[in-house]
């Protein structure tokens, strides 16, 4: 497997925009959090560089998100099993491969999750998620027009597929997101 720094840096090929590079570390740590909370710790790389890359292909070839992304990752002579995972993430919308582990079902649960919870952070006072509540996250996801771009759809799929109730996969989130985000 490769380095975290040499998965960053194929990040950063193909993908110039902070916002990418931002939710590809926020995914990342949301990622690595799981792996530890659920008890794959020793998979926390793994795990995390899935995080990292899965929206590798998003930037330069957003018609061919989770299709462009296996050319891309083979390429660089990263695992299969991380392939897999990043593709899994599209599933329903851009790809057929379905999350079966549970680390694709975290990584397909939480992607759009990440993104409303950074929307969400932005318009707090004090652009923190230290101080945010699931009541506060709650209200932006029952709100349509905030943050349009994130699926409800998606999210509430994900955490059926955990067999979590939407709120606990609110909350576990949040929690992940509060080990490393200001």
């Amino acid at each position: 497997m490769m380095k975290r720094e040499e998965a960053l840096e194929l990040l950063k090929k193909y993908n110039k925009e902070p916002f990418h590079i931002t939710h590809g570390e926020t995914v990342e740590g949301v990622m690595r959090y799981f792996a530890k909370d659920l008890g794959y710790a020793d998979e926390e790389e793994f795990w995390g560089q899935v995080g990292l890359l899965h929206d590798i292909d998003f930037e330069m070839y957003p018609e061919e998100h989770c299709v462009k992304a296996p050319e891309l990752l083979r390429e660089a002579g990263v695992d299969e099993g991380i392939i897999r995972a990043v593709v899994s993430h599209g599933y329903g919308l851009c790809a057929d491969v379905k999350p079966e582990h549970q680390m694709e079902k975290i990584l397909f649960a939480t992607d759009e999750l990440t993104g409303l919870i950074g929307a969400a952070i932005i318009l707090r006072p004090s652009k923190s998620i230290q101080d945010m509540e699931l009541k506060s996250l709650k209200k932006k996801f029952k709100d349509k027009h905030f943050a349009a771009g994130c699926s409800r759809d998606v999210i509430r799929q994900g955490a059926e597929m955990l067999g979590w109730e939407l709120d606990e996969l609110m909350q576990r989130t949040l929690d992940a997101m509060k080990t490393f985000c200001d």
